[in-house]
């Protein structure tokens, strides 16, 4: 039991996906998982653990934003013995190629500032996913008849950003879309040894304006997961 989450030892499995959204984390935990318990709510924070065919699988939620990730990838990584930790979210689109619904697998995160911009001091330290996930969740979009976009995305500080020439800049320069959580993640995952992913549903999109509706969003985000999994089992 830690700080910010209330789980026993053995309760969290040594593959963990993350959600930003709590509720998500119940919603992937009920459609994918057997056995299916909750082993975490502190503060509103739903964590699961159950099996997907025959594997340990923990579904936790993140929260919003790159301090509250750290705070839980922490715990997850140095408390709990976690070792792949995968994000899967909704990020907003920036190229025209990428569209809404489209799943995007991100091998590098810009950013900013991280919560741990601290200890790099002058260094601009470069997040990256863990090329033996990316490479496994590449392949298992392709199994399912769908193609991701691979490559770099943007870990913003806000989400209400009044920056128009920053996002220029950032697809002017390729990256694929916005979200806020992974690069923190990507570089916790370096510093602790553990490997790290983010998979991503194009929820909406900053150059068109178009937004996934709402009761469209649970089977686009399905895939989302479905990818994670099979990446964390590529066996399976």
């Amino acid at each position: 039991m830690t700080v910010h989450i209330g789980a026993k030892p053995g309760d969290i499995a040594e593959t963990v996906l993350m959600p930003g959204d709590p509720y998500r984390a119940k919603w992937a935990a009920e459609q994918f998982l057997d056995d299916a318990r909750l082993v975490n709510e502190v503060r509103g924070m739903l964590g699961f653990t159950g099996t997907w065919r025959g594997n340990p699988v923990t579904i936790h939620g993140s929260g919003m934003g790159m301090p509250s990730l750290s705070i839980y990838a922490n715990e997850l990584i140095r408390d709990y013995g976690a070792k792949t930790l995968i994000r899967i979210g909704s990020c907003g689109g920036m190229q025209e190629s990428v569209a809404v619904r489209d799943v995007i697998i991100a091998m590098s995160a810009t950013s900013i500032s991280t919560p741990s911009r601290g200890i790099f001091r002058e260094v601009n330290f470069a997040p990256t996913a863990d090329f033996s996930l990316l490479r496994a969740a590449v392949a298992a979009a392709e199994t399912r008849g769908s193609t991701p976009h691979v490559g770099g995305i943007y870990s913003s500080d806000v989400f209400y950003d009044e920056r128009p020439d920053l996002t220029e800049q950032m697809t002017r320069h390729g990256i694929l879309g916005v979200e806020m959580e992974a690069a923190e993640l990507y570089i916790l995952a370096a510093r602790h040894g553990a490997r790290a992913l983010a998979v991503l549903t194009v929820s909406d999109h900053l150059q068109t304006g178009e937004a996934l509706p709402s009761e469209d969003r649970e089977r686009s985000f399905g895939e989302m997961v479905e990818i994670a999994l099979a990446a964390a089992f590529p066996g399976a």
